[in-house]
């Protein structure tokens, strides 16, 4: 970057910045935990002069946790795409209302995850329920790693709870499937011919309200031999929401081909099977009691309120582990 010619090809400045981003972040989270160590060796120190810093020392211990359970989470990712951002799509499965309802519960604790994490989460298409919940959501997560983070979230979610739309308050099973893929840099080649897509129009009803219009300038995209479908609505003008239409298309390709590739080499032939869409990843049980199950990593946790409320850590810390542990 300290050559004089450096900024006068800006794509391939744009391309080594985020290295150096992560670099830099590397070096800042060495300098981090440094300084904790230090200052918890200074409270060892009063500690054993007779000062009461009980509390502090706690607090800076739990710090510290905190901080090396978060950089050995970063240290599993290795994947040539796990650096990229994410886009995310969820459905909701048979069951109409119950579903739609899982499927926005399922949206809100990604939203919140991503929130935790610092990211930037961007709403791109949103298909409102009947009565609640929604049809379809399609998301994006801006951030280092996001998609080696979100990865682990794809397959069949299962919730198990008593239902606010049963008059007789009766016992009901959900599911919605996530989907997630690279967002696809520019410098990644992927064919679309024009004569295999579809494109279609139709008018914006964005959730809540926003950015919501009464000309059609929501944008489907069908890829016809695959079947892959993107949409966009979010954007104010549909050449806009047909690029970005395009981008997702493009990106959803892409983590298709990725999976074809994955199932010839067989590296990681029983986690694949159980990530497939179809079958069943995670459970969420609320009642009769309380829990949230992965079915791939057997990891279990009782706070399923926290869970909903986006604190994924433990289960994406215990998918990637396993992940490492499968290819050793």
């Amino acid at each position: 970057m300290a050559e004089p010619d450096f900024w006068q090809n800006p794509e391939a400045s744009q391309r080594i910045l985020p290295g150096r981003r992560r670099l830099e972040d590397a070096v800042e989270a060495d300098d981090r935990l440094g300084r904790k160590l230090e200052d918890i060796e200074a409270y060892f120190e009063l500690a054993r002069e007779g000062e009461n810093v009980g509390a502090e020392l706690e607090h800076e211990l739990r710090a510290l946790r905190e901080d090396v359970d978060r950089l050995e989470v970063s240290s599993l990712l290795s994947g040539e795409n796990d650096r990229l951002n994410a886009i995310v799509t969820i459905h909701p499965g048979a069951g109409g209302t119950e579903s739609q309802d899982w499927a926005e519960m399922l949206l809100r604790m990604y939203r919140r995850w991503a929130e935790r994490r610092g990211f930037k989460f961007t709403l791109l298409d949103f298909q409102a329920g009947e009565e609640a919940g929604l049809k379809s959501a399609t998301f994006s997560v801006a951030g280092d790693y996001a998609y080696g983070f979100l990865s682990s979230e794809s397959g069949v979610h299962r919730l198990v709870r008593l239902s606010p739309f049963d008059a007789a308050k009766r016992r009901h099973t959900s599911f919605a499937s996530v989907f997630v893929s690279p967002e696809v840099e520019d410098n990644i080649e992927i064919e679309i011919k024009p004569d295999e897509i579809r494109v279609e129009t139709y008018r914006s009803t964005g959730a809540g309200g926003q950015h919501v219009n009464t000309t059609d300038s929501a944008v489907r995209i069908i890829h016809l031999p695959s079947g892959v479908v993107a949409t966009c609505q979010n954007e104010r003008s549909q050449h806009r929401n047909r690029d970005m239409a395009m981008k997702i298309l493009r990106s959803k390709l892409y983590e298709l081909e990725l999976e074809k590739r994955r199932e010839e080499t067989r590296k990681l032939e029983e986690a694949k099977g159980e990530i497939a869409f179809g079958n069943q990843v995670r459970s969420y049980v609320l009642h009769p009691y309380h829990l949230v199950k992965d079915h791939r990593t057997k990891q279990e946790l009782g706070d399923t309120d926290r869970v909903l409320d986006g604190d994924i850590e433990p289960l994406i810390k215990a998918y990637l582990l396993s992940r490492r542990a499968a290819v050793t």
